[in-house]
């Protein structure tokens, strides 16, 4: 994280100037960055063929509306949400739980009817108990449209938007299923995106009523093309959308704090693409998580934004750059250019490489410690140092936990220091000119998101 030299001399410092104040003096830390057989089976098990077979088994049930009938087995929404179910319950046998988790919902802006809508969720849990309550989810929506919001009989086979996501999430669940993590992982397949995001808003805000500890969101919405609509193609990155402050209308403490401190981009979603745009870089080579730091595209949305409104770290897979003649569009030429979301228009490698960083992330936070908790820089005294106390782990295989600081230009982190299993440490560096951060470190070396510090005396 540091270069080689900066590094050594600050470690140096730390040695000579005792500035480890109510600490262990400085020790090497387990390693952090080498790959882990396992996650490296994971991301390698990722297959494009079956990404491609779930993409046109979306597709061949001709439309997914919300509103689309429910009662045929080869056409429509329902038939395609039961095929979700059974196939997650075929490759996760014994080790996926599978659900259909529906609520009934009203008649709206864009839904004509009462109407049932259904996720369907497969929860791989933890094995670890200090971990296990803890949650990541990652999901895709299932559900499409044609040109017309309110067609729920014509055909939509909504191949990228987002039979992509959905697809991705149903490989991630089968692989990663055949895998033990310390914490929860919930894989969901979301309804009603296109109506109003309801399926996902459903499930944050009863997450958000039993006080669940989700402590990540992905959602890969439109991961489907490496050509945008000028022809050119790029299969080198994918975007990952992170909010920093959000629009509230009312500004809660916590935000008034980070705004007061200088930590505008050091909100849990921020740190949290950090972590997921390092760990995949490093499992899945030549390929960029491209951080975008906004909630979504310009003045659009997705299904993270209900759990970002309920206070969850919530992000946004989407590719490079949209092409809009494949995206919300009647099936249709109009000359010699083809216009509809077909299934010819997708590219199963590039979508296995966006679901390989997810795979990655996922699993790293899963075998990681929580992030700290707690943590503060203490204000009591003036001093160019910086004094920093957090809540000790729980987990049982915790070694210890890493300093990280980054000039305040800086978009991820540049240095760290280990520190051991202690939780109060002082250095030698100014609060006044770096953002600092604190990591929870497990003994083989997985690592947490980083969690800002707020004053405290």
């Amino acid at each position: 994280m540091a270069h080689p030299l900066t590094h050594g001399i600050l470690m140096a410092a730390l040695l000579t100037s005792g500035a480890l104040a109510g600490a262990a003096p400085a020790v090497s830390g387990p390693d952090t960055t080498v790959r882990r057989a396992d996650i490296g089976a994971i991301v390698a098990a990722i297959s494009p063929g079956r990404i491609e077979g779930y993409v046109n088994k979306l597709v061949g049930f001709g439309t997914r509306h919300t509103l689309s009938e429910t009662d045929s087995d080869t056409r429509g929404i329902g038939a395609a949400r039961r095929w979700i179910k059974s196939e997650l319950e075929r490759c996760g046998a014994g080790k996926l739980a599978v659900v259909f988790d529906g609520h009934l919902h009203p008649v709206d802006r864009r839904i004509a009817r009462p109407v049932e809508i259904v996720n369907v969720v497969a929860t791989l849990p933890g094995t670890q108990a200090a971990s296990r309550e803890r949650l990541y989810v990652v999901s895709g929506h299932y559900d499409s449209r044609n040109s017309d919001d309110a067609d729920a009989v014509g055909d939509a086979p909504g191949a990228n938007d987002d039979a992509s996501g959905t697809a991705a999430v149903m490989e991630l669940a089968c692989v990663m299923s055949q895998y033990k993590f310390d914490a929860t992982l919930i894989f969901m397949a979301v309804a009603a995106e296109e109506q109003g995001l309801y399926g996902a808003a459903d499930f944050a805000e009863k997450a958000r009523q039993k006080k669940l500890n989700i402590a990540g969101m992905f959602t890969n919405d439109i991961i489907g093309s490496s050509m945008s609509d000028d022809g050119k193609r790029d299969n080198t990155q994918v975007r990952l959308f992170a909010e920093g402050i959000p629009a509230t209308r009312d500004m809660p403490e916590h935000l008034r704090t980070l705004i007061q401190t200088g930590g505008e981009n050091d909100s849990t979603p921020r740190q949290l693409a950090r972590l997921v745009k390092e760990v995949g870089e490093r499992y899945v080579p030549d390929f960029k998580v491209t951080v975008i730091n906004r909630r979504d595209r310009y003045l659009r949305g997705g299904d993270h934004a209900p759990f970002l409104d309920r206070g969850f770290a919530a992000l946004r897979f989407t590719e490079p750059a949209e092409d809009f003649n494949h995206q919300h569009q009647n099936v249709r030429k109009e000359g010699d250019v083809q216009i509809g979301d077909l299934a010819q228009f997708v590219d199963p490698a590039y979508v296995a490489q966006v679901a390989r960083v997810n795979a990655a992330a996922l699993a790293a936070l899963a075998l990681a410690p929580a992030a700290p908790q707690a943590v503060k820089i203490l204000t009591a005294r003036l001093s160019n140092q910086t004094d920093l106390s957090w809540t000790a782990n729980a987990e049982p295989d915790l070694a210890g936990y890493r300093v990280v600081w980054r000039d305040t230009t800086a978009a991820t982190w540049q240095h760290s220091q280990y520190v051991a299993k202690v939780t109060a440490v002082s250095m030698p560096i100014s609060k006044d000119n770096v953002l600092f951060g604190v990591q929870a470190i497990d003994v083989e070396g997985n690592v947490s998101p980083a969690s800002y510090p707020v004053p405290g005396r």
